[in-house]
């Protein structure tokens, strides 16, 4: 799971990357330097693959990971008038994501300067939001020209069909992103779906906004009313300084101070998921204990898949025990003895938690 962080000039994104990664990338104010993207993976916490190593004292624990993107280089917001200017390069870096994790100052500094002068989260959630349906109605508009001289040539072209269906599709979509509406709001059929997948369309991505707060500052009532989407607030610059202490009582001391019941990264980790649809599965024993991300209602085979290509080519049967049965019944042993070990064929659906061996011959 790949997540650019993305927001205005001096909104704070290399913080709140900090914050989720507990990495420590400079976060001197914006100076419109040179294109950069900072990335990094983290493992995903859950308690499950904890203790399943303790029950199975494997080799080797794996956890699920999930890879951040602190993607710079917006420019062009020097007045009030001016749009947002995003570079080719810059989208092309912003599609490159399975979501997206806007940051939007609410935090009020004078010596960080709002490229915009004043503070106002509403304003600059409009902004970025319009900027990434521009660019979105600029690759349907470039392609429903190319379709349509394609189509003036006749049904003699092989792909007529298709290219039929996909510009009646961006024909339709068209006025709905005109409006400056996200295309995760337009209706689309699981079809019509995976003929846009290969435009990477960004506002059609997950968005998750983060308002990132001031050490004392409360979260401003934000109306964002689009589907798969989500608002969070962290105090961006006080976790950033609490995550990077290398003694956990120091970390746990100014928590408790501050009233923080957790840290940040776990929570946003949580809500990525919930936005993606996503969930775990585990492959257990003496080698590895390890987790893997799939999609929810992922089938037996598609879970084999991510495995090993080879684990779906040779499918034969799932060998499925759910998380809470092998807990409760103490080891594979005795969970086996209570017929909670089941066999089920590739159109299975799995669980979150459940814990999977694929039977294939190759």
């Amino acid at each position: 799971m790949r997540i650019g962080i993305i927001g205005l000039p001096n909104s704070g994104k290399t913080t709140i990357f900090n914050v989720l990664t507990g990495g420590s990338a400079p976060t001197t104010a914006y100076s419109g330097g040179a294109f950069q993207v900072n990335t990094a993976i983290v493992n995903v916490p859950d308690e499950r693959v904890d203790r399943l190593s303790q029950m199975y004292q494997p080799q080797k624990t794996t956890y699920a990971r999930v890879e951040y993107a602190d993607i710079a280089g917006l420019s062009g917001v020097e007045s009030q008038e001016r749009s947002v200017s995003l570079s080719g390069e810059l989208m092309n870096a912003v599609g490159n994501n399975d979501a997206l994790l806007q940051v939007v100052r609410v935090f009020d500094d004078a010596t960080v300067p709002h490229p915009l002068e004043t503070v106002n989260p509403a304003r600059d959630l409009v902004r970025l939001d319009t900027e990434l349906s521009l660019s979105d109605l600029s690759k349907i508009e470039n392609r429903l020209q190319r379709l349509q001289e394609n189509l003036k040539r006749g049904k003699v072209m092989p792909t007529f069909e298709d290219d039929q269906k996909e510009f009646d599709l961006l024909n339709r979509l068209k006025p709905h992103v005109e409006q400056g509406l996200p295309i995760r709001d337009f209706h689309l059929t699981a079809d019509e779906e995976k003929r846009l997948r290969g435009f990477q369309f960004l506002s059609a991505k997950p968005m998750l906004i983060v308002l990132n707060l001031g050490d004392d500052e409360e979260a401003p009532q934000i109306d964002y009313p689009h589907q798969r989407s989500a608002v969070t607030s962290i105090r961006g610059r006080l976790e950033m300084d609490i995550a990077q202490l290398e003694d956990e009582a120091d970390q746990k001391m100014f928590m408790e101070e501050y009233g923080l019941a957790e840290l940040s990264a776990e929570r946003v980790i949580r809500q990525s998921y919930n936005l993606l649809d996503r969930m775990n599965f585990f492959t257990v024993g003496g080698d590895e204990v390890r987790a893997w991300e799939v999609s929810r209602n992922a089938t037996a085979l598609e879970c084999a898949g991510v495995i090993h290509s080879d684990l779906a080519r040779g499918f034969i049967r799932a060998e499925v025990v759910g998380y809470n049965d092998l807990m409760a019944a103490g080891s594979h042993a005795a969970v086996k003895s209570l017929g909670k070990v089941r066999l089920e064929g590739k159109d299975h659906i799995i669980f979150d938690g459940d814990i999977i061996t694929i039977r294939f011959n190759v």
